[in-house]
């Protein structure tokens, strides 16, 4: 079995992208592998809680619930990136790791195969 990282950089609501590469990581998911995510930049508001789409989108937050039933449980957040969004782990929808922006390279560097969005 291969370890993936998605590294989510984009917001929640710039077009289909979002719910796309969602679309992918639940499937990997689905196939036994083992995956995590790593949410920096704007792509820290895909897990905002209370978000509010605009009409013809789906709520992210709520896919990303579904989440734990596909073993997906690693969740990485720079933590750089939350902060200067003026954001708190408690605004997110899931349970997070933070980690230190130093850090990201080290902690990619431990999986097979990186998805970058």
């Amino acid at each position: 079995m291969k370890n993936y990282l998605f590294v989510l950089n984009k917001p929640a609501y710039c077009g289909n992208h979002a719910q796309e590469t969602l679309d992918i990581i639940l499937t990997a998911a689905a196939f036994d592998q083992a995956v995590s995510l790593l949410l920096l930049d704007d792509g820290v508001f895909q897990l905002k809680t209370h978000q509010n789409p605009t009409v013809g989108l789906k709520d992210i937050a709520a896919i990303f619930s579904a989440l734990e039933i596909y073993d997906v449980t690693r969740i990485y957040v720079e933590a750089e990136s939350i902060l200067n969004r003026g954001l708190k782990p408690e605004d997110l929808c899931l349970p997070v790791e933070l980690v230190n922006r130093k850090d990201v390279a080290k902690l990619m560097a431990g999986f097979d195969i990186v998805f970058a969005d």
